[in-house]
């Protein structure tokens, strides 16, 4: 097995979906997104379990089956992001509002210890009150990504796969992330 702790090269990515496709219920979707990338050449290293989240943010729509994987891969973060919004879209993944139901999301989390597109702007984006997330997006690939830090729905599954993967921006690993956050937020999701 790799080491997420060692490897640079490692490529942390969550996947989630609420809304039914091509390849049934979300979770089916799931599967089937992960087949996808790796037929298009990113070897999965490891894939957490699946968990039932609330839609975020709350009342936003159906429960959202989340997961995280390893993936490794050869390409530059810009090029590996491509990707992913290749596979989305071949689910019928059309991007417009923010944070609406959709059938499958493709997050990348972090490309090793890569930070970009420097420290400042990534420290930015982290920093960016709650009442501007809904407004603003980055104009450029942020990572790693700017709200890892503060999803249950992220780092629950990321702590199955890498809890000692160490944030380059907070110094802070997964694990300890995921014990900042509220219990009650941590409660609410559960493995399929």
């Amino acid at each position: 097995m790799i080491s997420v702790e060692k490897d640079n090269s490692a490529i942390l990515i969550a996947l989630g979906g609420n809304l039914p496709g091509p390849s049934g219920d979300p979770a089916g979707t799931l599967r089937a997104a992960l087949q996808m990338l790796a037929a298009r050449g990113m070897a999965l290293a490891a894939v957490s379990r699946f968990f039932v989240t609330p839609a975020h943010p709350p009342g936003s729509g159906p429960d959202y089956v989340n997961a995280c994987a390893r993936l490794v891969s050869v390409l530059p973060p810009p090029a590996l992001l491509a990707e992913l919004h290749a596979v989305e879209a071949v689910f019928g993944r059309a991007r417009g509002t923010r944070w609406a139901a959709r059938g499958l999301d493709l997050d990348l989390l972090a490309a090793g210890q890569a930070v970009l597109p420097d420290e400042a702007t990534s420290a930015h984006w982290r920093a960016l009150p709650a009442n501007e997330q809904l407004q603003r997006t980055p104009d450029c690939l942020i990572l790693p990504h700017p709200r890892l830090h503060e999803r249950a729905f992220v780092l629950i599954p990321l702590a199955d796969i890498a809890p000692r993967w160490r944030h380059p921006g907070t110094h802070k690993t997964v694990a300890e992330m995921l014990a900042a956050l509220p219990e009650a937020e941590k409660a609410a999701i559960h493995t399929i």
